[in-house]
């Protein structure tokens, strides 16, 4: 899925919840369309309640390819009002509230960041955290011990993670490393403006 289109989804992921999308015809035509599988929709339909169906949903949408967007988008024809604003939203990215940093500005290039900012940074995260970590070059060893060392605390697991990675490049460590990381791992790079500033 198109960076600006899993940023339009997660700034919308609210008001998405609250519209009951997972209860209608929306996951049925997703799975006739080859966007989610059988398995995806056992999942969706497992949730106990309306919003936690829609929330499962708009967690599965973002990995399944280029097309789930669009698709997505056509399935919401339950959902006119919904539709048209996601339309409108996505042919103009500056309608996304707080819409997403699209380059790092260039005095920030060669800084280090400070173990403040990595606490920061690990606390908006999500699961592509441990793909940012292997882009950053730890080993899977590495982040193995991270995750048994910490196992009770995800943010810990990625705090040790982006520590590690600073003391083994030391001055290499840069924010432009971490945003070409961020990048590659198809994150949010909105995220980065939370320890910018």
């Amino acid at each position: 899925m198109d960076p600006k289109h899993k940023e339009l989804l997660r700034r919308q992921r609210l008001e998405l919840c609250a519209e009951g999308l997972a209860d209608g015809l929306v996951p049925q035509y997703l799975l006739q369309e080859g966007i989610i599988t059988e398995s995806h929709l056992e999942e969706i339909s497992s949730q106990v309640t309306s919003q936690r169906r829609a929330m499962k949903l708009l967690d599965i949408l973002p990995t399944r390819g280029p097309k789930a967007f669009e698709v997505f988008v056509d399935s919401l024809s339950e959902f006119p009002w919904v539709r048209e604003n996601l339309i409108k939203l996505s042919k103009d990215g500056t309608d996304i509230p707080g819409g997403r940093m699209l380059e790092l500005p260039c005095k920030f290039h060669h800084s280090c960041p400070t173990e403040k900012q990595l606490n920061i940074l690990a606390g908006k995260l999500g699961p592509e955290w441990e793909q940012i970590l292997v882009h950053l070059g730890l080993d899977h060893s590495d982040l193995y011990r991270c995750k048994e060392q910490n196992r009770y605390s995800v943010q810990s697991q990625i705090v040790e993670g982006l520590v590690k990675w600073k003391r083994q490049m030391g001055s290499k460590a840069t924010m432009l490393q971490l945003w070409q990381a961020l990048e590659a791992a198809e994150a949010d790079l909105s995220v980065m403006q939370y320890i910018l500033q």
